[in-house]
């Protein structure tokens, strides 16, 4: 594998069907193993889809995507069995109970039987969701249901996690042991690449940044070096609105 890259992407560009614009514009990065990496922007920058190129989920403009070593085009199957994706909105079945929920997208995976029982009653519990492994999704709270569909998009133990605002809506308590759980599947060897609103938690998480606005990367470094390279900023949050501005970036 190339240098230890986990993902690389070149001259990356998305334009919409029936629009003129481009959401993502020339993105060019290349992504370490073990990287905790942050995609950090304003409303409207361009942060999910390019996840969502990033995970498969929507095909380029122009510009290639190399995950780990291999391109969708001619290893789709292959880049999918070895990467995880949480989305932002819920990926689950309310009538359905939390294990039968594990249960259903970690058999897309081929985990089954007393593995998936396993890995199952493993990761409820390192969640503080085991007691509740029988009760239907739609009787759960806002951060039990994030704390599932972390699960879901875990249990086949991804090479590479993306993840789309996984802390977004969730209490203190919540946040905070999903951020531990992250952090410990990093160090068993999991790339992660996550978006977030939260810059504080993301200047404490990542070990990288790129911060994209209007579609563009604007920089891209460790937090530490963005916050020292920048004039007149003393933490993530300063670095951000001297690169993307303070106008406000309300949606419809």
């Amino acid at each position: 594998m190339k240098n230890n890259i986990a993902i690389e992407i070149n001259n990356l560009y998305k334009q919409y069907k029936n629009t003129e614009t481009f959401v993502v514009k020339g993105v060019s990065l290349a992504i370490a193993q073990k990287e905790i990496f942050g995609l950090l922007g304003p409303n409207g920058a361009g942060k999910t889809t390019l996840l969502s190129m990033m995970c498969g989920l929507l095909k380029p403009t122009s510009g290639k995507i190399s995950i780990l070593d291999k391109s969708y085009s001619n290893h789709k199957t292959e880049i999918h069995q070895n990467i995880g994706v949480v989305p932002q909105e819920y990926a689950l079945y309310p009538t359905l109970t939390a294990r039968e929920n594990i249960a259903y997208f970690a058999g897309m995976y081929g985990l089954k039987g007393r593995d998936l029982h396993q890995k199952t009653n493993q990761a409820l519990e390192r969640l503080g969701l085991l007691e509740f492994a029988d009760k239907k999704i739609g009787t759960f709270s806002g951060g039990m249901k994030r704390r599932i569909n972390l699960i879901a998009g875990v249990l086949h133990n991804p090479k590479i996690l993306f993840l789309d605002e996984p802390t977004v809506g969730v209490d203190v308590q919540s946040k905070n042991v999903i951020i531990e759980y992250l952090q410990e599947l990093n160090r068993s060897g999991t790339t992660i690449i996550y978006t977030s609103h939260h810059l504080s938690e993301a200047e404490h998480f990542c070990t990288k940044i790129a911060i994209i606005d209007r579609g563009k990367l604007f920089a891209c470094d460790t937090p530490k070096s963005l916050i020292q390279n920048t004039e007149n900023t003393s933490n993530l949050e300063d670095v951000f609105i001297s690169l993307t501005g303070k106008q406000l970036r309300d949606e419809v």
